[in-house]
């Protein structure tokens, strides 16, 4: 059993959620180009409500992408400060698994895979393919980015034409529909709440991790290198 703290901020909503020995505490809000007033604040509300402090945590998880860039950031420096002063380790969870996670927590009964779509701007999406499994969700294929029209011409793809359910606003692109999934549910966000029942099955398996090694995952090689040569030019 454990306690664990989960943020996320990788899309136009923020989230928080505590996992508490298998009960589930979490509040949601889209709180576009607010995250910086908002994450930290939902932190405090959350573990005051409940009488917890940063010290009686075990843990904290966070939606480590993809998703946007300056959600990530945002996400990753609180996450940082918190773990650094009360010295816990971390947990990151995929933004597509948690997303994936919701509609089978959402579809109990559903047993059709899921291809998650993020819109990753650019006229490109960051995607994954999921199955149910009795633990929670197993990715299909790996994590990645990708012109809309290029995935809908992709023969490769794991799942069927009309056996499928499409999850998550990148399915917004019309040359997707051509892929026929059973239904869409275009205004799904990533949510901590489902981030911290994914963490609880890793802390059990032992993969937290120092807050020191955690780095948010862009998919984009341009995007983090642009971030490094602006730091470099500052420097």
């Amino acid at each position: 059993m454990a306690l664990i703290l989960a943020l996320d901020s990788s899309t136009d909503a923020c989230s928080v959620a505590l996992y508490a020995d298998g009960e589930l505490s979490a509040s949601f809000e889209l709180a576009a180009k607010s995250h910086t007033q908002r994450l930290l604040p939902m932190v405090d509300e959350l573990l005051t409500g409940r009488g917890i402090g940063l010290a009686d945590l075990d843990a904290i998880a966070f939606g480590r992408g993809p998703g946007s860039f300056t959600g990530l950031r945002i996400c990753m420096g609180i996450v940082q400060g918190l773990a650094f002063g009360a010295n816990l380790p971390v947990i990151p969870v995929s933004t597509l698994e948690a997303m994936a996670l919701g509609h089978y927590r959402a579809n109990p009964t559903s047993s059709a895979p899921v291809l998650v779509a993020l819109d990753a701007r650019m006229n490109e999406v960051y995607w994954c393919a999921y199955a149910p499994t009795a633990e929670g969700v197993i990715a299909l294929v790996e994590e990645a980015v990708i012109k809309p029209e290029l995935l809908a011409e992709d023969s490769n793809l794991p799942v069927s034409h009309h056996a499928f359910m499409g999850v998550g606003p990148g399915w917004h692109y019309p040359v997707m529909q051509s892929l026929a999934p059973q239904s869409l549910q275009l205004d799904a966000h990533p949510r901590a709440e489902e981030m911290a029942l994914i963490a609880a099955r890793l802390w059990a398996e032992g993969k937290a991790i120092n807050v020191l090694e955690a780095e948010p995952v862009y998919l984009r090689d341009t995007v983090s290198w642009q971030k490094r040569q602006r730091i470099r030019a500052v420097d």
